[in-house]
């Protein structure tokens, strides 16, 4: 019988250069890059408005006078509410920041604080 006799051959290490490196991370990167880029194509008209699930229809409005808060404003529209819904309303449905107004301003008043004070 005739021996067989099997050699291995020495194992070579897998080693990344620099421009391996560069092009691993091109690859990681694109899909990532691609997909913040549709995130903020689709999702710009979500952020256009702060009201959420309101009709847009269902308001009237009101004009600040001379000396007049946000809380004055809301105790007049909804005597019978709690102002400090009402003002968060009026806040969320005008997108205003904080709740500063100034005379001769003109508020959008949701629907169901529009019948109570008028």
């Amino acid at each position: 019988m005739t021996a067989i006799t099997i050699t291995s051959q020495p194992r070579t290490r897998l080693r990344l250069t620099a421009r391996g490196r560069r092009v691993v991370a091109g690859i990681v990167a694109l899909p990532l890059s691609a997909f913040v880029a549709a995130a903020v194509v689709s999702g710009g008209s979500a952020l256009a408005s702060r009201d959420v699930g309101a009709d847009p229809a269902s308001f009237s409005t009101v004009v600040v006078g001379a000396g007049e808060s946000l809380w004055a404003v809301a105790e007049r529209v909804a005597p019978a509410s709690d102002p400090r819904d009402v003002i968060d309303d009026i806040a969320r449905l005008n997108a205003l920041d904080g709740v500063s107004v100034s005379a001769g301003q003109e508020l959008a008043i949701p629907a169901q604080y529009a019948a109570d004070g008028q």
